[in-house]
């Protein structure tokens, strides 16, 4: 079986977000306007195609290489392989399901903000992470938090 890579948030070799350009904002833009709006929404799309598209290379792997392998070795790594992929899989479906309710906060314009200090949540930051629900502050308030409760 061979190794995949698995498509990432930014592109390194043209710097881009599942295919968007980075956002340029313009002095004394508001923030969160229809043209910010609609560039998240991009990326959330592009990025739900890209996951979606993994699946089906996924379900088409599998069925290819549905083979019994006689040798017990031959087996064994092709069982630990799939179960790594439907792992791998599994986790994606959650990030869709994540992907899909944070399209429907941007739909419904409640995208952008942090949802515990109500503050902007950052351009950058929601391209680096643009399911992010929390400010930076926040977050890292939250996993101190997590960390002390281990």
């Amino acid at each position: 079986m061979t190794k995949k890579t698995t498509s990432k948030t930014a592109d390194t070799a043209d710097n881009t977000i599942h295919g968007i350009a980075p956002y340029k904002e313009k002095a004394r833009e508001k923030y969160m306007n229809p043209k910010q709006m609609e560039h998240f929404r991009s990326i959330l799309v592009a990025w739900k195609q890209n996951l979606l598209e993994e699946v089906s290379r996924t379900i088409h792997l599998m069925q290819d290489e549905n083979i019994n392998h006689p040798d017990p070795n031959d087996r064994a790594s092709q069982e630990t392989d799939m179960s790594l992929e439907l792992r791998n899989r599994d986790r994606e479906r959650k990030l869709l399901k994540k992907i899909d309710q944070t399209i429907t906060r941007v739909d419904s314009d409640d995208y952008g903000w942090c949802d515990r200090c109500g503050i902007e949540i950052g351009i950058r930051r929601l391209e680096a992470r643009p399911t992010a629900e929390l400010c930076v502050d926040c977050k890292t308030l939250n996993e101190i938090k997590e960390r002390q409760m281990i």
